[in-house]
């Protein structure tokens, strides 16, 4: 158990470093996104109308549930990427190596879309809050608000797309990972 916990704890440190250096970028994607059928505006207006209307602040809406956000992701990916593999390699029924690698990553994409997806709606919420009109005050408040209007499956809308989005990319970034460790002298998982 213990085991588990600290490769969940060294995967979230890791998706909440990159979470703060990533959350501008997320922020004008969203805001780019925003714009359904009609032509967006270009990266560099987007950023400077952020930056004149909102000054450096608008650049981290929603931080604090893209923080969670990739501490839940990445940390679940590793965390249960090396428990379903530990237990295939246990079992015995898959051959090791590259198919071991590719059914323990999809399964962790399917436990990574399980907690992501509810993080993953808070997010763009509190991202594309229009720039003048605060509709949630915080994180705890958005969440509180979707529970209320949609109950809690509206939390995962769209999981489908977000687990056909993590699959085929957990997959190929692990069985590469995975591939490539010799290359740096990092022994083996014994499978």
């Amino acid at each position: 158990m213990i085991q588990i916990l600290m490769k969940f704890g060294a995967g979230s440190a890791a998706g909440a470093i990159g979470s703060l250096v990533g959350n501008p970028f997320d922020v004008i994607k969203t805001r780019m996104m925003a714009f359904e059928g009609k032509v967006a505006p270009s990266f560099y207006s987007i950023s400077k109308d952020i930056y004149k209307y909102e000054t450096y602040t608008g650049f981290y809406k929603g931080l604090q549930a893209n923080v969670m956000r990739a501490c839940v992701l990445n940390g679940t990916k590793m965390a249960c990427y090396d428990q379903i593999k530990q237990s295939i390699v246990k079992i015995g029924v898959i051959p090791s190596g590259i198919p071991t690698q590719f059914c323990a990553a999809f399964g962790a994409g399917f436990f990574m879309a399980t907690t992501v997806a509810p993080f993953d709606m808070i997010r763009t919420k509190l991202m594309s809050q229009p720039l003048h009109q605060k509709i949630y005050s915080g994180f705890i408040d958005c969440f509180l608000k979707l529970l209320s209007e949609r109950g809690p499956a509206g939390l995962y809308a769209g999981f489908i797309p977000i687990w056909a989005r993590f699959a085929p990319t957990t997959c190929l970034q692990l069985v590469i990972f995975e591939q490539v460790k010799p290359f740096f002298g990092v022994e083996g998982s014994g499978e």
